[in-house]
């Protein structure tokens, strides 16, 4: 497989990892709390049937609690979210989505299937590890080769 055919599929372990999600109702102290314990900058906002509605960023926590509003901790999940948010399939190729989330500046995206809920979340050093990976071993391979190693 080349660079180029590789799936978001392929970091599925370390995507899966990296889901954190919450409800509509949930306050914007405990996302925070939730975020902080499980060393993570993103969290889904799902509503009843599993279905991601939102995103909610550490960026976002950061803006609003710069915002200096007494209650703001005590908002809901719903009301901080952000509708409008990149997502891409566990079928999307890696290189795309990866390209995708650089050219928009973006450094987390969920993985969201048919029914959009939620699989994982690719974080955009995850998927350069992964490709870095990929080809450190396609050019062992091609040394191989030319070198004639395992090629009796």
């Amino acid at each position: 497989m080349t660079l180029q055919e590789m799936q978001v599929s392929s970091i599925q372990i370390v995507s899966g990892a990296r889901l954190l999600t919450v409800g509509f109702d949930v306050n914007l102290a405990d996302v925070a709390a939730l975020m902080s314990g499980a060393q993570l900058s993103l969290v889904l906002v799902c509503d009843v049937s599993g279905s991601v509605a939102g995103v909610i960023s550490d960026t976002m926590l950061i803006h609003r609690l710069g915002l200096g509003s007494p209650r703001i901790l005590g908002e809901r999940a719903a009301n901080i979210m952000a509708r409008d948010f990149k997502a891409c399939c566990q079928t999307d190729s890696l290189v795309e989505v990866l390209a995708a989330m650089h050219s928009r500046g973006l450094i987390h995206v969920p993985i969201l299937d048919t029914d959009n809920r939620p699989s994982g979340v690719v974080y955009a050093r995850d998927g350069l590890r992964a490709l870095l990976a990929a080809g450190n071993a396609e050019e062992a391979q091609l040394i191989d080769y030319v070198t004639g190693i395992g090629y009796r």
